[in-house]
């Protein structure tokens, strides 16, 4: 039969004892000096050492050079006292927990005054001394209190507290400890070394934490372990499933989920958990313990390196990126939930029902009304306005929108040919002029034929004297002449309702011809220009992404559209898109533990394109669209540009060989609840879906405006810093319903 691990390896010297130097080493100088007392306590946790070093303690006085802290293992009494040897008539071990009577200590009292057989010492060792009656200790006060010359007695429990005062008091007390993790880490490094046995790196760290700081149970793990293994060793595999341990694969999922707010996927990670049998309390408890590495990972980055979390060197690159993701304050109000919850899972019948009522918990913030929760809210929130301000300054500057002019009464018969991209200014000056000049229809079909509306053309930077228009105060502007074009449309069935910001007439009719106004037949009808999204550069685009030769007429989109909070667009245009590649067995969680692998394949090709999808999160896969979440609009629209979102789908191919779409939303509201009032009715944005004009290829000198390297005036829709008080305010007062008070 196998020698047990801890009873091959248990110490025969205070040199040999681990992890308790704080009571060997004044033990040695005691013994060195000759300073022996009558009576010691040994207090602390199970299996830290207290038996086996009053063993020791025991050698130490009878060996035939003592008292000596380093007994000589040569002669009979150190032989004898050895961890395997036969044992010594003079030194007496007693369990208490089963000899804790009055009698048993009337015994021991009777035999006590003896004088020792062999040896200098007669040692009493009574294991578990908290066990004794108090009937017991009474009986053993006496000789405690008036020991002989010969006696020695050393108690040794694991709480102190319940051995009777007078006789505590009457000892010598040395607290044992708990081992810390990196000792216990070094001496099952070296046991498996004299053992020849091959282990996995990652096995140790769960067998330290299986054993819980004790150096018999740590052995004792280790020992089972070694016992199953195979001829490839002990393998991570089936230490967790023999250790009963959640995988490390799967808390990285777990809060990989949480961070991402994907609620799916934590839920089905539950159900795993529940499936494979293991216990809820257990899984909570390990997520908890994840939880606080991440915590201290925040306060403190090199926690790995200082020893305050042991873990691989892989795993602890990947907490790093976790703790990053969630923030200190999200993952302490997770952790809190997850303690709490584990209270009240101790007397439950249904453990899974609480575990995921706990999940839906840290999943919802804004549900608790705690200070966690509002920390966490708030977190979330300056995060977003940390990076809105180190956002870059756009490369195309703000422009002012041009105003609408309204449309001929009639359009000419001829059709005029699309003009070419350098020769679109030209075009758009002579349409101009013939439209202020008021030219008849030519041809008879020229009043049943609709009047055909172009979208507006890119707008150009203007001059402030120029454009003397004023800021735009959503005042009414009078009727205009839209009825009357739409009465010699046949097919304009549909009533509409005119807008109140509408241009007036009579400003479309002194437009002067050197104007740099947009043309009338490229400006949308009875439609006021959209004001540009804060976090987007300003510029002039096609509305709808439609040519500025096209005919057909510019609808306006449903309201709905313009109330969206978060705008959204693919990645590329058709030209660029591609069928995804059916790949129905790869879900959301296997992109998320690949993503490191993602980032690194765009890293190789663009420096810029890695560290813009650093701030990404993976949110959901659906029908082989892949979305993404940034923390602004702006970064979101920057992701579903061509050149990065061509990128990131290479990358998403050489690692996981699909090709999906990218979609990028942004992680809040990114318009301002007041303009979505103002314009309920506003047509759809040129920027869903469509990607960024590209500017003429040579287009002549003339073309250029005199003041194209002039700052922009400042106008409503340009990009102008903002305070950062003012924007605290704003997210306070739309997302968490405040309201400032008045002075």
């Amino acid at each position: 039969m196998a020698l047990a691990l801890y009873r091959k390896y248990r110490p025969a010297t205070f040199a040999e004892v681990v992890g308790q130097e704080h009571v060997t080493q004044p033990l040695r100088t005691a013994l060195a000096a000759g300073r022996v007392n009558h009576a010691y306590l040994f207090s602390g946790p199970r299996g830290c050492g207290k038996t086996s070093s009053a063993r020791i303690l025991a050698r130490s006085l009878n060996c035939v050079h003592g008292p000596t802290p380093d007994p000589c293992g040569e002669c009979p009494s150190c032989i004898a006292l050895a961890p395997e040897g036969p044992g010594s008539l003079d030194v007496v071990e007693l369990d208490a927990a089963s000899h804790g009577g009055v009698d048993d200590t009337r015994d021991l009292r009777d035999r006590a005054f003896y004088m020792p057989a062999e040896s200098r010492y007669r040692v009493f060792i009574i294991d578990e001394a908290h066990m004794v009656t108090t009937q017991g200790f009474n009986a053993l006060l006496k000789i405690v209190e008036e020991p002989p010359e010969h006696l020695v007695f050393i108690f040794a429990t694991t709480e102190p507290d319940k051995v009777l005062t007078t006789i505590r008091s009457r000892t010598h007390h040395y607290p044992f400890r708990l081992i810390a993790p990196s000792v216990l880490r070094t001496m099952l490094e070296r046991l498996c070394e004299q053992e020849g046995a091959v282990v996995e790196p990652a096995v140790l760290p769960l067998v330290i934490r299986a054993g819980g700081g004790s150096a018999r149970d740590t052995l004792s793990m280790l020992d089972q372990l070694l016992a199953g293994a195979g001829p490839e060793g002990v393998t991570y595999r089936s230490a967790v499933a023999l250790l009963g341990v959640t995988d490390a694969a799967l808390l990285d999922e777990v809060v990989d989920a949480l961070a991402a707010g994907d609620g799916g996927s934590v839920f089905a990670a539950v159900d795993r958990v529940i499936e494979a049998g293991h216990d809820p309390r257990r899984f909570a408890t390990d997520l908890l313990q994840r939880l606080r590495d991440l915590v201290i990972l925040s306060a403190v980055p090199d926690a790995g390196a200082k020893g305050l979390i042991d873990a691989p060197s892989d795993q602890l690159e990947s907490m790093s990126a976790q703790a990053d993701r969630l923030g200190a304050a999200t993952a302490t109000r997770m952790a809190e939930v997850l303690h709490t919850g584990l209270v009240d899972m101790r007397g439950t019948t249904s453990p899974r029902l609480v575990l995921e009522l706990l999940c839906a918990r840290m999943l919802l913030p804004a549900t608790a009304d705690g200070d966690g929760a509002l920390l966490q809210r708030l977190e979330r929130m300056e995060r977003r306005m940390e990076i809105a301000a180190d956002e870059p300054e756009p490369t195309a500057r703000p422009v002012r929108q041009p105003t609408a002019v309204e449309i001929p009464l009639a359009e000419p018969a001829g059709p005029e040919p699309a003009a070419e991209p350098e020769q679109r200014t030209g075009t758009a000056e002579r349409a101009a002029e013939r439209t202020a000049a008021g030219r008849p229809a030519q041809g008879p079909n020229a009043q049943q034929r609709p009047a055909a509306s172009r979208p507006a053309a890119p707008a150009r930077p203007q001059r402030p004297e120029a454009t003397p228009a004023g800021p735009d105060l959503g005042l009414p502007a009078p009727p205009t002449l839209r009825s009357t074009a739409r009465a010699a449309r046949p097919d304009a069935s549909r009533p509409e309702q005119p807008r109140p910001d509408q241009a007036r007439p009579d400003q479309a009719r002194t437009t002067p011809p050197d104007s740099r106004r947009t043309p009338p037949d490229q400006a949308r009808p009875a439609a006021r220009a959209p004001e540009p999204d804060r976090n987007r550069p300003a510029a002039g685009s096609p509305a709808g992404g439609q040519p500025p030769g096209s005919d057909r007429v510019a609808r306006p989109a449903p309201a709905a559209a313009s109330s969206a909070p978060t705008r959204s667009a693919e990645s590329a245009p058709a030209a660029h898109e591609s069928s995804p590649t059916p790949a129905s067995e790869i879900e959301v969680v296997d992109v998320r533990r690949n993503w490191p692998e993602v980032l690194a394949k765009v890293q190789q090709r663009r420096r810029t394109t890695q560290i813009l999808l650093e701030s990404a999160t993976v949110v959901a896969l659906e029908n082989g669209v892949l979305r993404l979440t940034m923390p602004s609009a702006a970064l979101a629209r920057r992701v579903l540009e061509p050149a990065n979102a061509d990128l990131l789908r290479a990358g998403l191919k050489q690692v996981l060989g699909v090709d999906w779409r990218i979609q990028c939303d942004a992680d809040g509201p990114a318009a301002r609840p007041a303009a979505a009032e103002r314009r309920p009715a506003a047509a759809a944005d040129p920027w869903d879906g469509a990607p960024l004009p590209e500017p003429p290829a040579d287009g002549p000198d003339e073309e250029i405006p005199d003041d194209y390297g002039d700052p922009a005036p400042p106008t409503s829709g340009s990009q102008a810093p903002r305070d950062p008080e003012a924007m605290a305010l704003e997210l306070l007062t739309t997302q968490l319903g405040a309201r400032p008070l008045e002075p």
